[in-house]
Formats: structure tokens, C-alpha cells, sequence
């Protein structure tokens, strides 16, 4: 009950670029590509004007923009790899190249932001040699709050409309910017007003941001790639969706797991234990379909049970198909048994038979005969729990 089917081309082809999801992919590479050219500005004026202007904050901030830029042409990276439709070594979709790039970008912030605290706390250490910064950075300091701001909006505004999770960490890291910038603003601000050592203290604030921001986005990714399910209300609401299908009697083993901004479900639903294997699977396709319309889920794996597994006896100790009408013919001293259409049901660790005998065969009186010879047998078979002798014409 999949839908994972894409050509694949013939060794040595090479395949054409082609997303699963176009709409998608062209918003989110034309969002980073103005990320990238705005933190390229930044970062350069930044680093340029926090080294001759003396302000260790504003350099600080300006390897945040660097490592801005770094994560932009992670997304642009990720982004195409995970837009790929699925393939055979990949049958489930490239999705999680996305996440893989958010735990590598949010294990580089956190690296960075430790980074940047120890380098404040040693020049800290030396009061003595502290100076004032130019005036200059103050206004760089404010420039890059506006600048990070808006692109925080802008950048969340399309992580919303095409549901990425990459684009949406990537928004977050520019409000973090900003907030960054914020204290950047001030601690350069009280350098400027006599209180020198706030510089420093914004470098090692925004450190600080940095770090927590990164083991934030980490532990978001890691917790996905190790096969996190999605939160309680999101599960009761596939729950419920699943319960609501027509068909379905019962729901157990109800499990999911988070593919980037989707999320795969698996679940056991229980039918009627006398309906035809057809409709049993029409059942369980309508209960993936309701899922899939209603839900934001990559895909639902259905399974399906005559009976819940978890308050039954087991059946797999049970002999085949071909073993129990050599078995039935035997103890009904009826070889022709293995020739009439027979089906069994498997429950509560024991089977249901239903023998089915044209009527013009099988008289009223033999009927009754052997129904009764039947229900006999069923007392104390091994295998048996119920045998039900039809005469009905039933077609074969």
C-alpha cells in the first residue's frame, strides 16, 4: 500500500534534476539565495568594521553571520538533495539529508558560540588593555538588527507556506541574529558611554546565543534521526482518523516516526474476520487514504487483523491450509473434501472452517448429518474450534 513508484534511470544515465515537490524547491532556493547575499554583506562589513573599529562584539557577531552564510549554502545543498524523488536505495524519499543538515549546522553553532565565550572570558581576564571601539560599529551594530530582523520574517513567512523544516531552523538562526544583535547594539552602546568591559560582555552573551541556539537545533535533528514519534495530540488525531473509517472494528500498535516535515505511520487495524481478503484491503487503502488526506504524513503502512493480537491466543502454532484438509478429510472420512471450496479463519489460536457443498449434492438430511458429525469433531480437534457446512450453491 505505497505510492513510492518513480522511473529510475539505467546505469551509467545520468539522471535529470527533477523535484518531488517544485513548488517547494523554487521558494526555498530563491529565499536562501537573498539570505546569502544579505549575510555576505554583513558578515564582510562586520568582521571589517569590528576589526578596525576595536569592538570585539561586533567580530563576534560577524562569525555569526559567517556561520549564517556557511548554513545558507547548507540549505541550498540540502534542499536539492532532499527535493530528489525516492529511489531503491533510497525507497522512503531523501528527506532527512534535510535533517542531517540541521544537526551538522545546529553541532557547528553550538562549537562556535563555546568558541566565541572562551575568547571573551580570556580578555576579560585583562581589564588593563580594554579599549573603547569607534563609533561607527555602533551604527553596523544597528544596521544588522534591522537587516536580520526582516529577514527572519521573510524567511519564516516561506518555511510556513512550503512546510520545511531546514528553511524554518534557518529563519530561527536569523532571529537569533538579531537578538544577538540586540545585545551587540548595547554592549557597544556602554563601551561608547565609559563601561568598556561591555563590549566584551556582549561577545560573550552573544556566544552564549549562539551555543544554545545550536544544541537547540541539534537535539531537534537527533531526536528525529533516531525515529522520535510525533507529539500526543498529532497521534490521537491519526487515531482517531483511522477509527472513523468504515470497516475498521479496532486499532492497536499505532506508531510513527518524523521524516523531516512529514512523518511515516504504521498501524494494525482490526476488520471483520469473515469478510473477503478483497475487502479487508479496501478497507485498510480507505484508512490510509483518510490519513494521508487529512494528515501532513509521507506515508501509512496499514496492517491488517481479524482479531487484536494483544487479547487473543496466537495462531502461528496452527498447521497450513493444504495440512488441514487432509486433516478435516480424514476425520470426516470424506476425501472429497479437499476438492469443495473451503475456507478457514485462524482466531484465537484455533480455526473456523466453512466446507461449502453444492446444494444438489448434498441433500437436506446428509446436511444435517454431517453438521452434526461436524460440530462433534469441533468439541475436541486439536485444530478445529467451529465447522460450518454450507449448501447453498455457493459459486467456487
Amino acid at each position: 500500500m505505497k505510492n513510492h513508484s518513480h522511473p529510475h534511470p539505467h546505469h551509467g544515465e545520468v539522471e535529470p534534476f527533477d523535484p518531488a515537490h517544485p513548488e517547494r524547491f523554487a521558494a526555498a532556493q530563491k529565499c536562501t539565495w537573498v539570505s546569502v547575499g544579505i549575510n555576505l554583506l554583513l558578515t564582510v562589513l562586520q568582521l571589517v568594521v569590528g576589526y578596525f573599529g576595536r569592538s570585539q562584539a561586533l567580530i563576534a557577531d560577524g562569525l555569526h553571520s559567517l556561520s549564517d552564510l556557511l548554513s545558507d549554502f547548507l540549505v541550498l545543498f540540502a534542499n536539492r538533495e532532499s527535493s530528489r524523488h525516492a529511489d531503491a536505495r533510497h525507497p522512503y524519499g531523501h528527506a532527512r539529508i534535510e535533517t542531517a543538515a540541521t544537526l551538522l549546522l545546529g553541532a557547528a553553532l553550538a562549537a562556535l558560540g563555546v568558541g566565541l565565550l572562551i575568547a571573551a572570558g580570556m580578555k576579560l581576564q585583562d581589564p588593563a588593555n580594554l579599549q573603547p571601539v569607534h563609533p561607527v560599529a555602533l551604527w553596523v551594530a544597528l544596521l544588522t538588527l534591522v537587516a536580520k530582523e526582516g529577514l527572519f520574517h521573510y524567511l519564516m513567512a516561506v518555511a510556513k507556506r512550503v512546510r520545511s523544516q531546514l528553511l524554518a531552523a534557518n529563519a530561527w538562526h536569523s532571529r537569533s541574529d538579531a537578538a544577538s544583535s540586540l545585545v551587540v547594539l548595547i554592549g557597544i552602546g556602554g563601551n561608547l558611554l565609559g563601561y568598556v568591559f561591555l563590549d566584551l560582555i556582549a561577545a560573550a552573551v552573544v556566544g552564549v546565543m549562539i551555543a544554545r541556539m545550536g544544541v537547540k537545533l541539534a537535539q531537534g535533528a537527533l531526536a528525529e534521526l533516531i525515529d522520535t514519534g510525533l507529539d500526543a495530540a498529532e497521534v490521537k488525531a491519526i487515531r482517531d482518523t483511522l477509527r472513523n473509517t468504515p470497516g475498521v472494528c479496532g486499532l492497536h500498535e499505532l506508531r510513527t516516526r518524523k521524516m523531516a516535515d512529514n512523518a511515516l505511520v504504521d498501524a494494525h487495524i482490526v476488520v471483520d474476520p469473515k469478510i473477503s481478503v478483497s475487502e479487508g484491503h479496501y478497507i485498510a487503502e480507505a484508512a490510509r487514504q483518510a490519513v494521508l488526506s487529512k494528515h501532513h504524513v509521507l506515508d501509512v503502512m496499514v496492517h491488517i487483523d481479524p482479531e487484536d493480537d494483544r487479547k487473543v491466543r496466537p495462531n502461528a502454532h496452527l498447521p497450513d491450509r493444504f495440512v488441514l484438509l487432509g486433516h478435516l478429510s480424514e476425520q470426516l472420512n470424506d476425501s472429497s473434501i479437499r476438492e469443495r471450496r473451503v475456507v478457514f479463519h485462524y482466531l484465537d489460536g484455533k480455526v473456523d472452517a466453512e466446507v461449502f457443498f453444492p446444494s444438489q449434492e448434498l441433500p437436506a438430511e446428509r446436511a444435517e448429518a454431517l453438521q452434526a458429525q461436524c460440530n462433534t469433531l469441533a468439541l475436541k480437534d486439536e485444530y478445529f474450534r467451529s465447522i460450518h457446512i454450507h449448501c447453498s450453491g455457493a459459486p467456487e
